[in-house]
């Protein structure tokens, strides 16, 4: 179920009752994350006989669905995120989009959905942050986030892919992710669920691979924790996430280790990113196992001098402290460490125009 790459055409549907002013600088003056949402949305759909089709920009609401709709009985739907920036002049940029529209291709094939051309992907942003261009908020810790995603909409209950689907994109003001800012935050070491296994749908980035997160989330909240470390479901003793998102730690001779993707571990843009800016420090950089009782033990002897984890939605986060049934490791007063520091005010730098783009990642939406 492949596309070209042709542009569609998108028509134009404004919303006639948009957000008060008022209420709209409300809410950026203290977003939060994934709570609010703008005035419009873009829906292009796609049938087996006509492909993708009626592309379109239309108020932000509800999506009609029968109750037979195959998404809702069969979970056949994948989804992408990533933020829009407005930088120092006003101008709105994004951070490698085309790499959101490569993955969203790859999850779409897996979940046996239609895969939607990077033209019409990056269109589609556009025409939405061009029209809500007065949602995406400035500064620091601020940006536009864009939820892209594709669903199976025909109505049908046999088990096989469904012929109907649509593509929508919505977009939320967002402050920081985590509500204690940019501090390390303690992560829960799962030992009794895993998140996806090899084969499975662990490198697709499709709804029910969050789900199954849900419940050991609640465990590690109860746990004082604000994430999840998830070990591989082979063995329980290799590092496969944390939460929804990838996981690096620095050596002591300095070295930067993270989990090679092996099919289980979704390939963050955020993770390509930062192992790309960590060699242009010249750090050296280890895909490869990197196991549950390495971080522990590590943390305990000094071995393991930092652990971040990297992301969309909280880009990179410090980690000061594991715990388990078993103990906890480190410490969740730890400071940031000097490494994690330098990447994350290296990458957020890019994203908001402030540190120079060399590798040409950001793509303007508002041209």
């Amino acid at each position: 179920m492949t596309t070209d790459d042709r542009s569609l055409a998108f028509a134009r549907r404004p919303a006639t009752t948009p957000a008060p002013e008022q209420r709209r600088e409300n809410i950026l003056a203290d977003p939060g994350f994934g709570s609010h949402f703008t005035d419009h949305m873009v829906a292009i759909d796609w049938t087996e006989e006509a492909g993708w089709h009626d592309a379109r920009l239309q108020p932000y609401g509800p999506i009609a669905l029968q109750p037979a709709s195959a998404v809702l009985h069969y979970g056949q739907e994948v989804f992408e995120g990533l933020k829009a920036y407005r930088h120092d002049d006003g101008s709105i940029w994004t951070f490698r989009p085309e790499k959101n529209a490569e993955r969203l291709r790859r999850s779409a094939r897996r979940l046996a959905l239609p895969e939607l051309g990077t033209a019409d992907f990056l269109a589609s942003l556009s025409e939405l942050v061009v029209a809500d261009r007065h949602w995406v908020p400035a500064g620091a810790e601020r940006s536009l986030y864009l939820r892209p995603f594709i669903i199976a909409n025909e109505t049908f209950i046999g088990v096989r892919p469904a012929r109907a689907a649509s593509y929508f994109v919505i977009a939320s003001p967002a402050g920081p992710y985590f509500d204690s800012g940019v501090r390390p935050v303690s992560i829960w070491i799962s030992t009794e669920h895993a998140r996806t296994a090899r084969g499975g749908t662990g490198d697709a980035k499709c709804g029910g691979n969050y789900a199954a997160s849900l419940l050991p989330q609640q465990e590690a909240m109860r746990n004082g924790c604000a994430q999840v470390l998830f070990a591989d479901a082979e063995t329980g003793t290799r590092v496969d996430e944390a939460g929804s998102m990838n996981l690096f730690a620095v050596t002591r001779d300095g070295a930067l280790i993270t989990p090679a993707a092996s099919g289980s571990i979704l390939e963050g843009i955020t993770r390509d990113s930062v192992i790309q800016l960590a060699r242009d420090q010249q750090i050296r950089v280890d895909e490869r196992d990197v196991f549950v009782d390495e971080l522990c033990d590590g943390l305990a002897t000094g071995e393991i001098t930092e652990i971040f984890a990297t992301g969309t939605a909280a880009a990179i986060t410090p980690i000061g402290q594991l715990k388990s049934p078993a103990g906890s490791w480190g410490s969740v007063d730890a400071a940031t460490g000097p490494v994690t520091r330098a990447l994350r005010d290296e990458l957020t730098g890019i994203q908001h125009g402030r540190v120079e783009d060399r590798h040409g990642w950001l793509y303007r939406l508002d041209a």
